[in-house]
C-alpha cells in the first residue's frame, strides 16, 4: 500500500475509535489536551513559585498521541514545552536547576508522545489494511446481487463487525431457477478463514442444487451432505462441531403470491406488508441447524405462506437482533419496523444499517447479513 493510502487508512481507523465514544468522550477527547495546557498556565499563574505546572503540560501531549493526527500530537507538543518555558521564565525566583529539569521532562515527554503517535499510526494502518482485505474476500464470497431477480425487486447488505477485522461466516445468496427464485441467509459456526470456506460450500452447494432440485426441502438435503463431507474432510474439532444456521425461502415462477420458507435454526425472517402490518415467520416445526444431522435427525418441512403484492420478505444474522447498545439492550427489528412502510429494499436496509450503527454507537460486535426481496405492486 502507498504512503498516501497507509495515512488515509490510519486516519480512517482513527476517526472509527473515536466514533466507538460517547459524544461527552468524544468532545473530552477533543479538548482535553488544550485543556489541561490551559490549567498548567491558571495553576501556574495562581499558584507560589514553588509549586509547578510541569505534571499538566507533560501529559498534554500524552493524551493527544493515541487520539490526535501526527501534525496536531506536534503541535500539542509544541504548545506545551511553550507553556512550560514560559513558566520557568515567569517564576525566575525558582531554582534554576529545577526549572531545567522540568523543562527537559516535558521536552523528553513530547518526543515520547511524537513516538506513541507514530507507534498508534501504524497499528491503525496495520488494521486498516486487514479490514480491506477483510473485506475484499467478503465482496468475493458475497457479491451484490441485481437490483432485479425474477420480476422481484432484491437488495442485500453485509456489514462487518467493529470488534475486530476477522472475516465472519455469514452468508446469503439469490437466484432465478426453473422453480422460481430461491434464496438463503446463513450464518456458519465461528470466524476466520474456516468460516468463510465453509460459506463458501454452503453457497455453491446452494447455487447447484436450486437449479437441480424440485423442492427446498432437497435442496437443505443437498446442503446437510455438503457441510457432513466438510465436516469429515476437516481435522479437530469443527470435525463435530461445525454447523450453520440457515433460511431457505422460494418464490415460485406460477404462483407469485406463495412463499416457501424452510428454517435451519436461523432468526426467523420478517414479512413488512405494504400497510406497515408485520409478521415474524417463525416456523411450525424448529429443527437444528445444517451440518447436525450426526445429532438428530428428523424430515425438513417448508412452511407455505401467502406474500402479498407490495410487501418486503426480509431475511437476516443474529448480527442484527444482537446488535446491543451500551445498556446491553438488544435491538428489536420487530419493535422498529412495525408500522412503517419503505418505499423498497433499499430503503428498508439502508434504515437497518443506519439504525443498528446508532443503537451499538458504531461498534457493533457481530457481522450483519441482509438480504431483503419485494414483490411488486399490481401483480
Amino acid at each position: 500500500m502507498a504512503r498516501g493510502g497507509r495515512v488515509r487508512s490510519a486516519e480512517r481507523e482513527r476517526w472509527a475509535r473515536r466514533a466507538q465514544m460517547s459524544p461527552l468522550g468524544r468532545r473530552l477527547a477533543r479538548w482535553l489536551p488544550a485543556l489541561l495546557i490551559l490549567v498548567g498556565i491558571v495553576f501556574d499563574v495562581v499558584t507560589p513559585d514553588r509549586y509547578t505546572a510541569s505534571p499538566f503540560f507533560s501529559a498534554a501531549p500524552l493524551v493527544a498521541a493515541p487520539l490526535y493526527s501526527l501534525r496536531n500530537t506536534a503541535l500539542c507538543a509544541l504548545a506545551a514545552l511553550f507553556g512550560e518555558l514560559w513558566s520557568a521564565l515567569v517564576n525566575d525566583t525558582q531554582d534554576a536547576n529545577l526549572s531545567a529539569t522540568e523543562v527537559s521532562t516535558v521536552f523528553v515527554v513530547a518526543l515520547l508522545a511524537l513516538g506513541i503517535n507514530r507507534v498508534v499510526r501504524l497499528s491503525d494502518a496495520r488494521l486498516a489494511s486487514v479490514r480491506d482485505v477483510s473485506e475484499a474476500a467478503q465482496r468475493a464470497v458475497l457479491p451484490t446481487p441485481p437490483e432485479r431477480i425474477g420480476g422481484l425487486a432484491v437488495a442485500a447488505r453485509y456489514v462487518g463487525a467493529q470488534a475486530d477485522a476477522r472475516i465472519g461466516g455469514d452468508l446469503y445468496a439469490v437466484q432465478e431457477t426453473p422453480h422460481g427464485v430461491r434464496l438463503i441467509v446463513g450464518d456458519v459456526r465461528g470466524k476466520g478463514l474456516e468460516a468463510v470456506e465453509a460459506a463458501v460450500i454452503v453457497i455453491g452447494a446452494f447455487r447447484e442444487a436450486a437449479e437441480q432440485e424440485a423442492t427446498l426441502e432437497a435442496v437443505a438435503g443437498r446442503l446437510e451432505r455438503a457441510l457432513q463431507r466438510e465436516g469429515r474432510r476437516r481435522e479437530g474439532l469443527d470435525q463435530y462441531e461445525g454447523f450453520t444456521t440457515a433460511v431457505l425461502a422460494e418464490i415460485p415462477s406460477g404462483e407469485r403470491a406463495v412463499l416457501r420458507v424452510l428454517n435451519r435454526g436461523h432468526p426467523p425472517p420478517l414479512l413488512l406488508n405494504p400497510d406497515g402490518g408485520l409478521r415474524t415467520l417463525v416456523p411450525a416445526v424448529h429443527a437444528l441447524p445444517l451440518g447436525m444431522s450426526e445429532v438428530a435427525g428428523w424430515p425438513d418441512r417448508a412452511d407455505e405462506l401467502f406474500f402479498p403484492a407490495g410487501s418486503v420478505l426480509l431475511l437476516f444474522t443474529d448480527g442484527l437482533t444482537e446488535a446491543r447498545n451500551r445498556a446491553g439492550e438488544f435491538y428489536d427489528p420487530v419493535a422498529r419496523l412495525r408500522g412503517r412502510v419503505f418505499p423498497g429494499p433499499d430503503q428498508l436496509l439502508d434504515t437497518l444499517v443506519a439504525e443498528v450503527a446508532v443503537h451499538t454507537g458504531g461498534a457493533g460486535a457481530d457481522d450483519m447479513a441482509l438480504l431483503a426481496v419485494q414483490r411488486p405492486l399490481g401483480e
